[in-house]
């Protein structure tokens, strides 16, 4: 009798099992792909290889090579019962709109947009709030108290950043002059390492001397051109300080794979739930990098700075404005 007990106990753990990843989880990257040293990858490293290694279970990737076939790779993805479905960046929104209609009992999770579905559970950043830290070291290390910014596609999302970045700069140092340029007002302004680096360049020679990229691929050309001036620059969404060691003053960081692992693992435990999630520094969801790259660019009175910042931040003795919430940059 105890063997039969034992035979059922362990027949209804394995089917509890199989249950909770019958689901499968799967991941629609953007059509920058997995590889893009940037937002896309950190969904990759930090989100998939991990749970993958944790969970043993292999998540099911598809990489975009253009617009249409977001929509054709979630629907491909719904229709053979893959869920949660962990759609990257803000381009998947209408994609994602549609197929979570389509498939009313499939849980999607989409990063970096709001898509009011109730299967879909929205992961949105306080990147002004992480902005704000590297814009206040940003002009702790210009000599010239000139700093840059180069923004991506020309949207509320990429001014959310620019407006933060500002807004820090602007605390550490009241005199601070800020340079703004944006690449473009489509997708591809993501993707442009060319005149990434030209409007480095032209900032430059402005007297410029830090810029912060909040543009993706595009932003890689602005390093190289930081490291061939011998000035510094910010990476952004991944630590991307690695990119150019003596150049990458620090990066600020969003775990957006974080989020996407804990979308997989809430599926898993039975307590995903769909509506927004806004994840800040209080959620340790954004941050400044700082390791064996870039630790002797940054002195430890600096790092004692922006962790007072941050701790201000946190307990709202420091306000910093949401682009967002009216589109417009208070300073």
């Amino acid at each position: 009798m105890k063997n039969q007990i034992l035979k059922l106990s362990t027949l209804a753990l394995a089917m509890s099992s199989f249950s909770v990843f019958a689901a499968k989880p799967a991941v629609v990257y953007d059509t920058a792909g997995k590889f893009d040293k940037s937002f896309n990858e950190a969904v990759y490293q930090n989100g998939v290889k991990k749970f993958n290694a944790d969970k043993g279970v292999t998540v099911r990737e598809f990489e975009p090579q253009n617009e249409a076939q977001r929509e054709q790779g979630l629907r491909r993805l719904a229709s053979r019962g893959f869920s949660p479905i962990v759609a990257v960046g803000f381009n998947m929104s209408s994609a994602v709109e549609k197929v979570a209609t389509e498939y009313p009992d499939i849980q999607f999770t989409i990063i970096d947009s709001v898509v009011d579905k109730p299967n879909v559970q929205s992961i949105v950043f306080k990147e002004h709030e992480g902005s704000f830290l590297v814009g206040a070291l940003a002009a702790k290390a210009s000599a010239n108290g000139k700093v840059g910014f180069v923004g991506g596609m020309d949207i509320p999302l990429i001014r959310k950043f620019e407006c933060g970045y500002r807004q820090g700069a602007k605390y550490a140092n009241p005199n601070v002059e800020t340079f703004l340029n944006m690449t473009g007002s489509t997708p591809a302004a993501f993707a442009d390492p060319a005149k990434g680096s030209e409007l480095a360049k032209s900032q430059f020679s402005k007297g410029v001397d830090v810029i912060y990229a909040a543009a993706g691929g595009t932003g890689m050309g602005v390093y190289q051109a930081a490291k061939d001036a011998g000035k510094f620059a910010i990476g952004v969404d991944a630590n991307q300080n690695h990119l150019q060691p003596g150049t990458m003053l620090t990066s600020m960081v969003k775990k957006v794979g974080v989020a996407a692992y804990n979308s997989w693992d809430q599926a898993e435990k039975g307590s995903w739930s769909a509506g927004v999630k806004v994840l800040g520094l209080k959620e340790g969801a954004v941050e400044w990098a700082y390791d064996e790259y870039n630790k002797d660019l940054v002195s430890a009175e600096d790092r004692a700075y922006l962790e007072k910042i941050q701790a201000d931040i946190v307990s709202g003795k420091i306000a910093v404005h949401d682009y967002m919430s009216n589109n417009s940059c208070d300073i």
